[in-house]
């Protein structure tokens, strides 16, 4: 059953649906759970997948590194709190949810447990978004001497096309530039 499963869900809904699907994790009969078995086994082939994820997998394998080297109170040789988990839950999701052909972010470590993804055109011409553990994604960015800051809410199952909008007038146009507008 899990072959036909995976090959019809994977053409049927496509990588977003099935993604958020699996993260749901309300399954009950036997049936359910091997539908949510086989969704998540295509989930994790395609962001094995440098040809179908791209850079995404690295990103993401970035992110996972960073909770791993700030796992400890303290990893900033001062007060800095951990990584927090949901924290970089919220992250990976957020970057999963990119537009194909939308640049990849920089990642860094905030010392307030949260995460940061960062998109530097140049020395004046960037856009910084903080993920913490909860659904508010805090950012600023500069364009040249014009500077600003905002407050979104992510509810995982999509990014705020206020916060793609933004990144892209930072970056100028990508091959994701026609699926945002």
């Amino acid at each position: 059953m899990s072959a036909p499963v995976s090959i019809v869900l994977g053409c049927w809904l496509g990588y977003a649906p099935l993604n958020a699907y699996t993260q749901q994790r309300t399954a009950i009969s036997d049936e359910a759970q091997a539908v949510t078995q086989a969704a998540s086994a295509i989930v994790r082939s395609a962001e094995e997948s440098q040809m179908l994820f791209g850079g995404k997998a690295m990103t993401i394998s970035q992110l996972r590194q960073l909770a791993n080297d700030c796992a400890e109170p303290g990893w900033d040789g001062s007060e800095a709190y951990p990584i927090d988990p949901d924290a970089l839950q919220n992250a990976e999701e957020f970057v999963r949810l990119l537009p194909y052909g939308f640049p990849d972010p920089e990642c860094a470590p905030d010392p307030d447990g949260s995460i940061s993804l960062d998109w530097i055109q140049s020395r004046h011409r960037l856009f910084s978004l903080s993920i913490g553990n909860s659904s508010r994604l805090a950012y600023a960015w500069m364009d040249g001497t014009d500077k600003g800051h905002g407050v979104a809410c992510f509810d995982r199952s999509s990014i705020p096309l206020r916060v793609l909008s933004e990144i892209q007038s930072i970056l100028g146009p990508t091959d994701a530039s026609l699926r945002i507008a």
